[in-house]
């Protein structure tokens, strides 16, 4: 069954398992965040394709400058923090994938729309040839952990591809629609084994 939820489309990509923090300042995301947190519900994060994050009154009257991608992912509110009147900062989590079904536009320009939820990935663990990929991102969480940084919620799931495919997504200089292919792959396999082809063309991983 289809459920309408409210959207926050943004420029980046939010991967399941993934942390989120925001700025939230606009009053239609301040009501959204009031709301999410008094039914205990999430919200979606979809990847923008044209127009920009914040409101222009102008720009909805022109209709359709802003666009964004047709799968996304669940944010869960962890925690958020109002130490500034009118201001929220909010720390997220990624949850389920979806995809999106009929959308709807609020007259404050709160985006909704009817979502159907897509499958998480399948548990695999990550084979003998892609284990170089799973070193390389402990030894990179260990020297973010040393400057002081806790780059991922933990647990860290190391023994599953999918999970160890994301958390390479999320830091990987690439651009937001290649983020966005790889979210959508179903196959947490083909992910990592994209997600290693670029890392040992880099020359992050041995050849």
């Amino acid at each position: 069954m289809n459920d309408a939820i409210p959207l926050f489309p943004l420029q980046t990509v939010l991967f399941p398992g993934g942390r989120l923090n925001l700025k939230v300042f606009e009053a239609r995301y301040l009501d959204m965040v009031g709301n999410c947190l008094r039914q205990a519900c999430p919200f979606g994060v979809v990847c923008l394709t044209a127009g920009g994050e914040v409101h222009r009154k102008e720009k909805a009257a022109e209709g359709g400058r802003v666009r964004f991608e047709d799968t996304g992912v669940l944010a869960r509110i962890d925690e958020v923090d109002a130490d500034q009147a009118g201001i929220l900062h909010i720390r997220c989590s990624g949850l389920q994938r979806f995809s999106l079904g009929e959308r709807s536009q609020q007259a404050d320009g709160l985006w909704l729309a009817d979502v159907s939820p897509l499958p998480d990935d399948e548990r695999l663990p990550p084979p003998d040839d892609l284990q170089a990929s799973v070193k390389s991102l402990r030894e990179a969480i260990d020297a973010m952990r040393r400057q002081g940084a806790e780059p991922f919620i933990p647990p860290y799931r190391f023994d599953e591809a999918g999970w160890v495919a994301n958390r390479w997504c999320e830091i990987l200089p690439v651009s937001l629609a290649a983020k966005q292919r790889l979210m959508v792959l179903d196959d947490p396999l083909a992910r990592l084994r994209l997600v290693d082809e670029f890392l040992r063309n880099q020359g992050v991983v041995d050849g």
